[in-house]
């Protein structure tokens, strides 16, 4: 699958004291870029190792805009998480979970790409990359 990247932004969930900053000004700016009727995927890529280290966002999108894309390998094996939308912070709890399966041996993480898929009716989905 490719995808149009929108914009990008390299940072650690542990040791970034920006995070908050730099994740919420990726999306504002990409905002400007989307449509309430497009699939927006937050795509993890270009980890330096685990979940503790550094990596790259970027906030990109199915249609060509004749931008750098991010080409997704469509025979990547991924496990689906469904993200609870009614809780505010739904997102960041299935993050949670996804790490602390890994940490409990539960969940082998791949780390290639993984991405949030945001859809047109408010559901979003992650795709965590697993080991073959």
């Amino acid at each position: 699958m490719e995808l149009t990247i929108i914009n990008s932004v390299r940072t650690n969930n542990f040791n970034d004291d920006r995070l908050v900053e730099k994740i919420a000004g990726l999306w504002k700016e990409a905002s400007n870029h989307l449509s309430q009727d497009m699939i927006i995927y937050g795509v993890y890529h270009d980890y330096e190792n685990d979940y503790r280290g550094d990596y790259t966002l970027s906030i990109a999108i199915e249609e060509s805009k004749g931008k750098p894309s991010l080409e997704i390998p469509k025979n990547g094996n991924y496990e689906i998480f469904n993200v609870d939308t009614t809780d505010e912070q739904g997102v960041v709890n299935t993050w949670k979970t996804i790490w602390e399966r890994e940490d409990s041996r539960t969940l082998k993480r791949a780390y290639t790409y993984d991405f949030e898929k945001y859809y047109p009716n408010g559901d979003i989905e992650i795709y965590i990359a697993i080991e073959h």
